[in-house]
């Protein structure tokens, strides 16, 4: 099965920390699959994104898209993915259409394929009658399905998203969801990190458990929670991994 994401023997560890970020971290995603990168605060889910987006160099260790390292060829990397920050990525002053007309054309992408694709996404994910409207004025569920429409102007291969429906109304999280199910079916590869483990387990094809930088388990959400003692759902295989204890 090709690989999608390949991830190798990631080491880093910044200026001033006691320990590393990434600690000798390994996995890979298929093409084609929902992968969820799950790990306590902490854990280097965060550090790993960046560094498949070309914006961490690690200690060590090798990261690529599709065979193309995101170390060495970050640029050409970029082209292939979509990135969804937590943050909201968007100018708040702006309206949604010139937010992704100004996104657009960083990609290099003509000014009526931009608006086309908007008003496609815009349109699926329920901000249409409000493409005109600055971003500030739009609800937290509503920036959240902008920053998704943002990550995706230039149909990306891979869809990367860090906590794409935190702090969320229940009716956007369902449509984001929904809408991740089609993206996916149409060949696309996502790789998602979340704290919320019931989402994960109805989503993910896969998840990755990572701590303290290293790789703690990986499969199937219904091959871990069969495979692991006691437990019924993700949530109970996570904290069987990591702990019960707070982490900061």
């Amino acid at each position: 099965m090709l690989h999608a994401i390949q991830i190798k023997e990631l080491k880093k560890q910044y200026h001033g920390a006691i320990e590393p970020a990434l600690d000798g971290l390994s996995f890979d995603v298929s093409e084609g699959s929902i992968v969820g990168l799950l790990g306590p605060n902490g854990a280097g889910k965060t550090t790993s994104i960046n560094i498949m987006c070309g914006l961490v160099a690690p200690d060590t260790g090798t990261a690529s898209i599709y065979g193309v390292s995101c170390i060495d060829h970050p640029a050409s990397v970029r082209e292939q993915i979509g990135v969804v920050p937590q943050q909201i990525a968007l100018f708040p002053n702006m309206t949604a259409m010139e937010n992704f007309m100004y996104i657009g054309r960083l990609y290099g992408l003509e000014d009526r394929f931009i608006k086309e694709r908007a008003s496609d996404l815009l349109e699926r994910l329920g901000l249409m009658k409000h493409a005109d409207k600055r971003v500030n004025r739009y609800s937290g569920g509503m920036k959240r399905r902008a920053n998704i429409i943002a990550s995706l102007l230039h149909d990306p291969l891979i869809l990367i998203l860090d906590e794409p429906t935190a702090g969320v109304d229940v009716q956007s999280r369902a449509m984001i969801l929904d809408f991740l199910r089609e993206y996916n079916n149409k060949g696309k590869t996502i790789l998602y990190t979340s704290h919320l483990l019931e989402e994960a387990e109805k989503i993910c094809d896969e998840v990755v458990i990572i701590d303290s930088g290293k790789l703690i388990t990986s499969g199937s959400p219904k091959t871990l929670i069969e495979n692991t003692i006691d437990c019924r759902h993700l949530e109970d295989v996570f904290l069987h991994y990591t702990g019960h204890s707070v982490r900061d």
